[in-house]
């Protein structure tokens, strides 16, 4: 296993950082491919303090001149992590932000599996695992963009686990839940970046915050790991796995959600506005494990 190449996508910060980090540690290789030239050197100096060897790419998923360097390199594990989070109502959001959106967690890195992908199917081995999120298989208001993409992503993997089961390569998702990484704030701050008429907006977005509690990276980190490197076999991994269960109980009520009730406030709308920026979960919330 220690002989393995791993390339991971959006590798300059966290999760993608600390999977690619850790399996370094572990003693296996990695490619951590970074979006802009600026987080090789931030990278170099976390992989020096942590005393390990990474090599370092600059790998923007939606540059068509990176991903064809990419088709040079001998990959035995594509980690698809890159990823970015436009937050807002779909009936506020930009067309530009929802391209955006789009473009980097959907288009770059299917067009970049694409290319590892028939590699891997033609010597008959390799791995590729999608970092989507529980976003990919249930959605939350304001978060419409985002979990749009990542139902793409789950939808891309599905069909190319199909596809690829005759060539004996392995395909997989990780669906991590909400982790106070930064991400998910930062998605309630897009709204910054619109280039609209604020006062035709629905929403005033200077009150909405992310409507979740969140738990601890390391939970993600530690989940995933074993997806990478193949010591789990699950198709799905959840993380953290109690997460699953809520996941499972939204989608269900799906199916007998109706249309036809009074005109009032959703209670997951009424949530963003009553949470704080970056509220952890309460001690004793998470399975740490």
């Amino acid at each position: 296993m220690t002989a393995q190449t791993i390339l991971i996508t959006g590798a300059g910060s966290g999760f993608g950082r600390e999977l690619a980090l850790q399996l370094a540690e572990s003693g296996r290789r990695v490619i951590a491919g970074v979006e802009i030239v600026a987080q090789v050197a931030e990278l170099e100096e976390h992989a020096s303090r942590r005393g390990v060897h990474l090599t370092i790419e600059k790998l923007d998923v939606t540059d068509p001149a990176d991903r064809e360097r990419v088709r040079g390199w001998d990959i035995d594990v594509l980690v698809n992590n890159a990823g970015i989070s436009e937050g807002g109502s779909v009936a506020d959001i930009p067309e530009e932000a929802l391209r955006r959106q789009f473009e980097v967690n959907v288009i770059g890195p299917a067009a970049l599996t694409r290319d590892v992908a028939r590699r891997m199917a033609r010597r008959r081995s390799g791995s590729i695992v999608f970092m989507s999120s529980v976003a990919g298989l249930s959605t939350d208001p304001f978060a419409g963009a985002y979990s749009a993409s990542k139902h793409a992503v789950e939808a891309l993997a599905s069909a190319l686990r199909a596809e690829l089961a005759e060539f004996g390569v392995r395909v997989a998702t990780v669906n991590p839940g909400p982790y106070l990484t930064g991400f998910n704030d930062r998605m309630f701050e897009s709204w910054r970046r619109w280039r609209d008429e604020p006062s035709d907006r629905l929403f005033d977005y200077e009150r909405i915050a992310f409507p979740h509690a969140q738990y601890d990276p390391a939970i993600a980190v530690r989940d995933a790991l074993p997806v990478i490197t193949g010591e789990s076999a699950a198709y799905r991994t959840v993380t953290p796995a109690e997460f699953a269960a809520g996941v499972k109980e939204q989608q269900e009520g799906e199916w007998g959600r109706r249309t036809d009730g009074p005109a009032q406030r959703d209670e997951l709308v009424q949530t963003a506005y009553n949470m704080e920026p970056g509220t952890p979960v309460a001690p004793g919330g998470a399975n740490a494990g």
